[in-house]
């Protein structure tokens, strides 16, 4: 049994309305621990909509969700164990910030969960390590005057606080400058590794998700497309492109070098991988 189990999910919004949408519908999903997920899909293809079933803050207009020993249904109501086991960071998090000082921000979870001080102080401390802060330096520092990468570890943080057993990140580098953003990448990968956790990465880029995830959900008007490897998914071009995707610029390159003749891996999807093949294709030429 897997650890995340979706069964037929279906969500209406303003349902018996004029203003009635369905914006999902027949989502069958197996999640395990420990997976590296990139979802993925064009704007309104429903991925929001989804991750916000996964920790209860849409329940289902038809199926079901089971987290662990949790079943998630339309009539669920006391969820609060679940929001803890699932963590959801928000597009833009932090604009969720709210309190005077970094530490006070972060400890809002677990103070919640009535840990005693020392605990607190623990979860803290390793949430501010894992995205890359430093305690004594930030602890008493205001969120808001910190760089935007800044206020966005300290958000991702205040999440990481509570020890969920899955991240979820929705569009963790949006607005965020290349250096921010691959910053941002490489702390979810160390996070991902470190902690064991699942992580569910929604991303508008290609490049970020062939880079670190694992396998890839893509979503087109409201169902999964395609769920397999990011080296399957990203081979299916022309089904992306009709989905409004694309693939990683890199693989577009390669496959560019192909059709003029040149004899080339076309199943790149990062340039690290493009880089060692291209030098050794020069190396065996002697050029």
């Amino acid at each position: 049994m897997s650890f995340i189990e979706v069964r037929n999910l279906k969500h209406i919004y303003s349902p018996n309305t004029p203003f009635e949408r369905l914006a999902i519908e027949n989502i069958n999903l197996d999640i395990e621990l420990g997976e590296f997920i990139g979802l993925i899909g064009h704007t309104g293809s429903g991925k929001s909509t989804l991750i916000q079933h996964l920790n209860g803050l849409l329940l289902p207009s038809g199926g079901f969700i089971k987290v662990g020993d949790i079943s998630i249904t339309s009539k669920s109501q006391n969820l609060t164990e679940l929001r803890r086991r699932i963590g959801l960071v928000f597009q833009y998090p932090e604009y969720q910030l709210f309190e005077e000082t970094v530490v006070k921000d972060i400890e809002f979870g677990p103070k919640n969960l009535g840990l005693d001080e020392k605990e607190v102080n623990n979860r803290v401390r390793k949430a501010m390590e894992a995205v890359g802060l430093d305690y004594e330096k930030y602890k008493n520092r205001s969120p808001f005057e910190l760089s935007g990468g800044l206020k966005r570890r300290v958000a991702i943080a205040g999440v990481l606080s509570m020890e969920p057993e899955v991240l979820i990140l929705d569009e963790p580098t949006a607005g965020l400058d290349p250096r921010g953003r691959d910053e941002i990448l490489s702390e979810i990968k160390t996070i991902h590794e470190s902690r064991e956790i699942t992580i569910i990465l929604v991303s508008h880029s290609m490049e970020d998700v062939a880079k670190i995830a694992t396998r890839l959900i893509v979503m087109d008007k409201g169902k999964v497309l395609m769920d397999d490897k990011p080296r399957k998914i990203f081979a299916r071009e022309e089904e992306l492109k009709n989905a409004g995707l694309g693939v990683p610029q890199i693989k577009s390159f390669m496959n560019s070098l192909k059709a003029r003749g040149f004899d080339v891996n076309t199943d790149c999807i990062t340039v690290k991988e493009a880089k060692n093949f291209l030098e050794e294709f020069l190396r065996s030429r002697n050029v």
